[in-house]
């Protein structure tokens, strides 16, 4: 029976999706029609326009965004093509390359791990074309829960990390692992596993951005809500069956349009403020298909189901029982051991303004790392600097980024001929943080 209320949720939050999208393609086509234009009334073109932005948003999302990474400028003044190429291929989730056509390959190997937690791994899309001049970069691309079918199996924390060991072996040891956000404390946790089980695969670097390493470090909205759940309340309100239309039709998961509506909860007048200025601005005729509304909110209403078990084992482990934290987890039954990391150079990276993943949380991970010696541990807390601006906004692009590609050259011995001459902008404001995000510098995007 459960699972069948499951499915009639499901469905339900869909046809409510279609059913405004039918609603605005109605409006836009209404307002549109040829005859209308002889009626010299404002409401005609507002209604056009409620239309149009109406449509375009329920429409998105069900559409998992493209990569649309522009061409890099190489130094003999050709733009250089740049091809997304998938390496390694799983059930939840592909090792994707980015290869820039016609350009030798770069010394610097990142791989960027981005988080599964309603968006997809578009949203680092601006983190991977600031790399890209200066490094060979490749990204964890998770799927879409919807789409994977039941007998694929689960997964859960203990797979991700196990995916991750995975993609960092076939890489080779001369990775360097950025994290963002939720994987930080597994990306910690794969690590040591490779520090204990195959020495010789380690990452040369890992750079640990905005995560909960440590959740009870300082408190926030997040880990307030994580601790007064129940793990049966949070099961009974959040988790839903996959419903009939969908590949993965009977899979429990943790639905992207249930997590959209919590995120647009979080900020929901200033989100309701920013559509009513589109719709005003669409009826002025001064809104334009590129402007900084759509091109924020294309990617911030695309979501994606995550498998209950992975959203539940999350909570429960890192965020309740602390496992990472406390140095208690474990993968398969065997215990994950965070000292015996050794050999790897870590840097921590936190913004002062962070109400997702508060100051204390990511930083708390050096401490865990008793093996690692003190000079090859980093931290930077960035003035000003919300949850999305420390890895897509303008701090990430003045000032994180290149501390972390000197962290990279200086843990990697890269040759001084072929280091970019980077200067990092001083004096950062939290309003250049959210520079390209009509609502704010960290857009409550739950990451």
């Amino acid at each position: 029976m459960k699972g069948i209320k499951g499915i009639v949720s499901y469905d339900a939050m869909e046809t409510i999706r279609n059913t405004n999208e039918w609603l605005g393609a109605t409006a836009r086509a209404l307002g549109s029609y040829p005859a209308f234009a002889l009626i010299p009334h404002p409401a005609i073109k507002v209604l056009s326009a409620w239309g149009r932005v109406t449509e375009r948003s329920f429409s998105r999302m069900v559409i998992k965004p493209d990569w649309e990474i522009p061409p890099i400028a190489g130094e003999d003044g050709q733009d250089h093509i740049v091809y997304v190429e998938p390496v390694m291929r799983r059930a939840f989730g592909d090792l994707i390359h980015f290869r820039v056509a016609r350009r030798e390959t770069s010394p610097r190997k990142v791989l960027l791990v981005a988080p599964m937690s309603g968006h997809y791994a578009t949203l680092m899309r601006s983190t991977v074309t600031s790399l890209l001049p200066d490094c060979e970069v490749y990204v964890t691309d998770w799927h879409n829960a919807r789409d994977i079918p039941v007998s694929e199996g689960k997964f859960d924390i203990e797979d991700y990390t196990s995916y991750l060991v995975d993609f960092i072996k076939h890489l080779g040891p001369d990775t360097n692992v950025v994290a963002v956000c939720q994987p930080a404390p597994l990306a910690l946790a794969a690590t040591a596993m490779l520090a204990e089980e195959d020495p010789g695969s380690q990452p040369r670097t890992l750079t640990l951005i905005g995560g909960p390493v440590d959740p009870d470090a300082a408190a926030t909205e997040v880990t307030d809500f994580g601790n007064r759940m129940t793990m049966g309340e949070l099961e009974h309100l959040a988790i839903q069956s996959v419903g009939f239309k969908y590949r993965g039709a009977g899979r429990m998961v943790y639905p992207g349009l249930a997590q959209l509506s919590s995120f647009i909860a979080m900020n929901a007048e200033t989100h309701a403020r920013a559509f009513i200025d589109k719709i005003f601005n669409e009826a002025r005729g001064t809104g334009t298909e590129g402007d900084r509304h759509n091109k924020f909110y294309d990617e911030y209403l695309a979501v994606m189901d995550m498998t209950a078990e992975f959203y539940l084992s999350t909570v429960e482990r890192i965020f309740k029982n602390l496992e990472i934290a406390q140095n208690r987890f474990t993968v398969n039954g065997k215990p994950v051991d965070i000292g015996k990391i050794s050999d790897v150079a870590i840097m921590t990276v936190e913004g002062s303004n962070d109400d997702i993943s508060a100051p204390g949380q990511c930083v708390a991970a050096l401490d865990l790392c008793t093996g690692v010696p003190a000079e090859k541990k980093q931290q930077h807390l960035e003035s000003g600097a919300g949850h999305y601006g420390i890895f897509a906004g303008k701090s990430w692009r003045l000032n994180i980024r290149p501390l972390v590609l000197d962290f990279i050259d200086e843990n990697m011995a890269v040759p001084d001929s072929i280091r970019p001459k980077r200067r990092r902008a001083r004096g950062g404001t939290a309003a250049d943080c959210g520079a390209s995000d009509p609502v704010g510098d960290s857009g409550k995007i739950a990451v």
